[in-house]
């Protein structure tokens, strides 16, 4: 079925893209590229990692007092940004953000990339450098074209998106901050993919605790928490879950014992799951009956001994509700009608992992796109960025910004 833009955002998105200021700074944004790829590329080389942004996040605040927001700080959670004060005096707030993190450790980047091309060889240099610097240019096209918005726009950096993050700068900040009203999160580099959906997660350990003893002198005295764990990633290999909404799960580590004790019962063993779901009670059901299979696998390997009793705990490192909005929610509408208007076929993402999970799980509308450009082996050391028309990405969050929080005495937010 075809994809239908309702009137109202057709016409508010036809009479914006008409005003001088906008298209001033549509103008300015392409002009731009290269002040926002020397922020690119001045980022990329303040390594990262997940829990250790520290000195990105100073720098790109260092960045937003330059081009003048207001209150501009690096929160107690890690996060940089500043506000752009509104018009109106709402005190409703969009926020447009890419986040600091990367996957990989210090020492990864060897130093400033050269171009090749066009493109670029670093790792990190899309996942998220690009969404920072689209961020500094889209700031950037507010001051040059003098908009007033009616709504605040916070310009932000967030912390511990990846990984063991587990978006958790982002559910902090909207914590924090009960007046968002919509988000903009950039990750990556495709313009022609719309996430509106969010993918609940769950990632965590299970420890399995026994006495232990030696492997033949305390055979048959004690329970095996090893044989325990085992029992029980049996019992969650032979789980069943929905091919829609889709669900998945993965046993992902299996941690017991070492060589120096290798003729030893463990008296501790150790597996770590992920699971995720696009909707958030089948996350529920699944994460229940794998509570039942590690139950089981403790009550039958004690059983099996009748000599001590196997016991369990769980530590849980991510927790990430699932959440949904309509495909034709105005944020979406908007999205659609502007990427199409850049001559590209917009594509839906069903579910997804973005910064766009935390306010989508609590009904605020948000979107995730890409920063613009081309990239490619994303998550390994071998990850490309392309700059070809990359000042398009830029465009189109500008565009939807200015949707969203309205300018004053021309038109309201969408939202």
């Amino acid at each position: 079925m075809e994809y239908v833009v309702s009137e109202r955002i057709a016409k508010t998105y036809e009479r914006l893209k008409g005003l001088e200021a906008v298209q001033r700074g549509m103008e300015f944004i392409q002009a731009d590229e290269q002040n926002t790829l020397e922020d690119q590329l001045d980022l990329v080389v303040i390594e990262a990692p997940t829990f250790e942004e520290w000195d990105r996040a100073r720098a790109f605040a260092d960045k937003l007092a330059a081009l003048g927001l207001e209150d501009v700080q690096v929160d107690r959670h890690g996060n940089a940004f500043g506000v752009r004060r509104g018009k109106g005096n709402t005190g409703k707030a969009i926020v447009i953000e890419g986040h600091l993190d990367t996957v990989f450790p210090k020492g990864t980047v060897a130093g400033r990339p050269e171009p090749r091309d066009g493109v670029y060889h670093c790792p990190g240099m899309a996942d998220d450098t690009r969404g920072l610097a689209a961020v500094l240019s889209v700031l950037r096209a507010f001051n040059h074209s003098q908009i007033e918005t009616e709504h605040d726009l916070i310009f932000m950096g967030t912390s511990r998106e990846e990984g063991m993050g587990g978006f958790g700068g982002m559910k902090d900040f909207l914590a924090d901050h009960d007046n968002i009203i919509g988000c903009i999160n950039i990750d990556g580099a495709s313009i022609d993919t719309i996430t509106y959906e969010a993918t609940g997660m769950k990632t965590f350990a299970v420890n399995f605790y026994g006495i232990g003893g030696h492997a033949y002198g305390a055979f048959g005295k004690v329970a095996n928490p090893l044989h325990a764990a085992a029992r029980a990633v049996a019992k969650i290999a032979d789980l069943e879950v929905p091919v829609s909404p889709k669900t998945t799960y993965a046993v992902s580590n299996f941690h017991a014992g070492n060589d120096a004790a290798i003729h030893a019962i463990v008296p501790k063993a150790t597996i770590k799951m992920n699971m995720r779901s696009d909707c958030q009670v089948e996350l529920d059901i699944l994460y229940g009956k794998v509570l039942q299979c590690i139950k089981e696998a403790c009550a039958e390997e004690t059983a099996r001994w009748g000599m001590d009793t196997i016991t369990y705990d769980i530590e849980t490192y991510v927790d990430v509700k699932a959440g949904t909005q309509p495909a034709d929610a105005p944020i979406v509408q908007a999205t659609y009608a502007l990427i199409k208007d850049m001559g590209m076929e917009p594509t839906l993402g069903h579910g997804g992992n973005t910064n766009a999970n935390p306010p989508i799980a609590k009904g605020i509308p948000a979107v995730c796109v890409g920063g613009g450009g081309n990239a490619g082996m994303v998550h390994t050391t071998k990850e490309w960025w392309d700059s070809t028309n990359a000042y398009k990405g830029p465009q189109i969050i500008f565009l939807l910004a200015t949707m969203m929080a309205g300018i004053a005495g021309v038109s309201e937010s969408i939202l």
